[in-house]
């Protein structure tokens, strides 16, 4: 455990060497956040309607927008798996197969200290952009949802890595595999609720989403603390998103295993 503390601590040093990059990766990130809560103000304000339909009031669609912000800020895997991918091409990974060092943990610790430079830098601006949009912020449905919405947000990072790493693995059988990325990319876009609510959706594809890991990725600890996964829909929806984790890291695990049977090392 001390040498991944090791891996998170050198890792939070190189990132904070490029918080500009950071700063600016989230001020961008509010143009596209800040036309979609205008867009949903707009329509909320010309159908008055648009609340029963969604099952979301008019400040609660904003707010959930914001929870997408925060909930990215804290799980969102950047450039893990481009890096991933870099190291089995060039021959980086060698160095692991002679040290006592496992690969998948390695990783982990450098995801993790990406995030929290990633925090200490968009941390600030967030919560401004946040401020300004103050009179729609609402604290958790209950106490329950304030308690499980934490275990909920981790979990959801394990789930985004692991799925990361596994996918990441495929370098190991093709040269490129940026296809792959910007199509699970895409699709957990739509699936997993950052483009609008999955409650917009008809209940049947709703309830095919869920038996999928996307909604666990992002939808899922917002609707816990909006108070919409309550009673035993939350612990049932908790149960799911834990056995998706460790799904996900059985097979990350896998993909390494049969990856490094095809693996020729060169270079590193």
């Amino acid at each position: 455990m001390k040498k991944y503390l090791h891996v998170v601590n050198i890792g939070l040093q190189n990132n904070l060497a490029y918080r500009f990059n950071f700063l600016t990766r989230t001020l961008f990130s509010f143009i596209p956040l800040f036309a979609m809560l205008s867009l949903w103000r707009t329509i909320y304000a010309q159908n008055g309607a648009a609340g029963d339909a969604s099952g979301f009031s008019a400040a609660q669609m904003i707010f959930y927008y914001l929870m997408v912000a925060v909930v990215d800020v804290f799980t969102a895997v950047n450039e893990d798996d481009w890096q991933i991918a870099a190291d089995i091409r060039e021959g980086n990974i060698s160095q692991f197969l002679l040290k006592p060092v496992d690969y998948l943990w390695y990783r982990l610790a450098l995801f993790f200290s990406g995030r929290i430079a990633f925090i200490l830098v968009a941390g600030l601006p967030l919560v401004i952009f946040i401020f300004c949009f103050r009179d729609y912020v609402q604290p958790p449905a209950s106490w329950q949802a304030g308690l499980v919405f934490p275990l909920s947000l981790v979990l959801t990072a394990l789930l985004q890595f692991f799925i990361s790493y596994g996918m990441a693995m495929l370098a190991f059988w093709l040269l490129e595999i940026s296809t792959f990325i910007f199509i699970l990319f895409a699709f957990e876009y739509l699936a997993s609720g950052h483009l609008f609510p999955l409650d917009l959706l008809p209940p049947i594809l709703k309830d095919i989403l869920f038996l999928t890991p996307f909604p666990y990725q992002l939808y899922f600890p917002i609707s816990v603390y909006l108070g919409k996964a309550s009673g035993s829909s939350l612990w049932h929806g908790l149960l799911l998103q834990s056995l998706w984790v460790v799904a996900a890291y059985v097979f990350a695990r896998l993909m390494w295993r049969w990856g490094i049977k095809k693996y020729s090392a060169f270079g590193g």
